[in-house]
């Protein structure tokens, strides 16, 4: 996996490492991470530090790359330039590669008369054979050139571990650009140079990429002839596009494109992998839920589907829920507690009577959660300190009129003369007052009483948030609720 440090990570580049590490892990290889930083101007380090943040937030863990080291160091472009040069000159004094002169504007102005004649554009091998004359030439002009691979000419067909056969006319892949004028190497010389170099069995990537295999599988071919590397040739695999609404592909500008925002939003890292997995791969026909270590044992890039794949907030949301139903209450409070520690609802670590509560109250949302932010929404009112404690306007609006505040009243006055303040007791004061002896609908008894409590018309159990709640601070917010305008 070899993402270049620019702006966010993509869920693309997700789906991708997550299938380059379940094949290396199904296959007992080894998943190597690089950076492709080459393009100083663009790579960020906010960028490269998001990379490693959402790697290991994920659990995909390299076994060689970035501060994990490996026997190919380094693993930053950046960091090996001088390789990249000195495999360069090989190609040139071999006569794999020839300085091309030509100038943006030239190069536009072929190409459009090609499109004008009928014919193939691209680069047409203007400088293929240059005279030492003109050579000369275009070095007074002060003109710095750039290296160019010389293409053989030939069809190129590979097999591509996930579309078959694929061959390229000679025509649609022609000579092409290795060097910079400024000297910079480009990915189409920095990455065949490192697979060779790392012995880089497999590469999956994304299908954007497929126009320049045939150019790297030439590359490598060179490369094996001049004696750089063990003359192993990667497989590739090229995956199909993750599209966004409207059957576009997904673009790093969609808000659902953002990899990292899924933390943000309390996604589970085993959630979102379940779903991002499901973007062109199935573990069976009739099973959308599977843990990272079930796709590990069943992955196959074989039956990946090279048709591009619709993602689905949706889906992905149910994915995710029906992960927080697979943790353990224990483990679940855990996941829970850095959101409710932004929110300032516990300490860290959480006091002894936060604990309480939580021991308490998670189990009651255990089957309703299903982002781990909900987690402050649904639990907030009981870890809130009184002062701060509010509740929705809109629900405030909707059930605490005239009526709800009634209802209120008669809540109030039912549980203030409890002996003993537990759920059971509970219950049966407030079915006793409100749905026999008013006559209320539970609906209509009890809605008023859970926003008066919790803030908002969706709680955990109501009986059971009110023992939490404890006794004082129950029938301090039923008495407030009262004076609601």
């Amino acid at each position: 996996m070899a993402p270049s440090p620019t702006g966010s990570p993509h869920v693309g580049l997700v789906r991708t490492a997550l299938y380059n590490w379940a094949f290396a892990r199904h296959h007992g290889g080894t998943f190597v991470f690089r950076i492709e930083d080459t393009d100083a101007a663009r790579n960020t380090q906010e960028s490269y530090d998001a990379l490693l943040d959402l790697f290991r937030w994920l659990g995909l863990e390299w076994d060689e790359g970035p501060e994990v080291g490996g026997d190919y160091a380094p693993y930053r472009q950046s960091e090996r330039f001088d390789i990249y040069a000195d495999v360069a000159d090989k190609l040139r004094a071999s006569g794999y590669a020839y300085p091309c002169y030509c100038s943006a504007d030239e190069l536009e102005q072929r190409n459009e008369k090609a499109k004008a004649e009928g014919r193939t554009p691209g680069y047409d091998g203007h400088c293929r054979a240059l005279s030492d004359e003109q050579v000369a030439a275009y070095e007074a002009e002060g003109r710095k050139p750039t290296l160019r691979f010389r293409m053989p000419g030939e069809p190129i067909t590979f097999t591509d571990l996930v579309r078959g056969e694929i061959t390229f006319q000679p025509e649609h892949v022609p000579d092409y650009v290795l060097v910079r004028g400024n000297g910079h190497p480009l990915y189409t010389l920095v990455a065949p140079v490192d697979d060779v170099l790392m012995d880089i069995t497999h590469v999956l990537r994304g299908e954007d990429l497929l126009s320049s295999t045939p150019r790297q599988i030439a590359l490598h071919r060179a490369l094996a002839d001049i004696g750089v590397g063990h003359g192993v040739m990667p497989q590739f695999g090229h995956l199909p596009y993750v599209m966004g609404q409207g059957n576009k592909k997904l673009s790093k500008r969609d808000p659902e494109a953002n990899a990292l925002g899924y933390r943000e939003a309390g996604f589970l890292p085993e959630g979102l992998l379940n779903y991002i997995a499901l973007l062109g791969w199935a573990i069976a026909d009739d099973r959308d839920v599977f843990t990272v270590d079930e796709m590990v044992q069943a992955f196959d890039i074989g039956r990946v589907n090279p048709n591009p794949a619709r993602f689905d907030l949706k889906k992905c949301e149910a994915i995710n829920a029906s992960h927080m139903r697979l943790l353990t209450v224990e483990e679940l409070t855990e996941r829970l507690l850095p959101y409710l520690r932004d929110a300032e609802l516990v300490a860290d670590p959480p006091t002894d009577e936060q604990r309480r509560i939580l021991d308490g109250a998670v189990p009651l949302v255990h089957e309703r959660i299903g982002k781990l932010t909900e987690g402050v929404t649904m639990l907030g009112f009981l870890l809130v300190d009184e002062a701060d404690f509010t509740r929705d306007p809109a629900d405030v609006e909707k059930l605490l009129d005239a009526d709800g505040r009634g209802v209120v009243k008669a809540a109030h006055d039912a549980l203030a003369g409890l002996d003993s303040w537990t759920t059971e007791a509970i219950d049966e004061a407030l079915r006793t007052a409100l749905v026999e002896e008013l006559g209320l609908k539970p609906r209509n008894a009890f809605g008023p009483v859970r926003v008066a409590l919790t803030g908002r018309r969706v709680s955990p159990p109501l009986f059971e948030s009110l023992e939490l709640l404890g006794r004082e601070r129950s029938l301090g917010r039923l008495a407030s609720a009262q004076e609601t305008a």
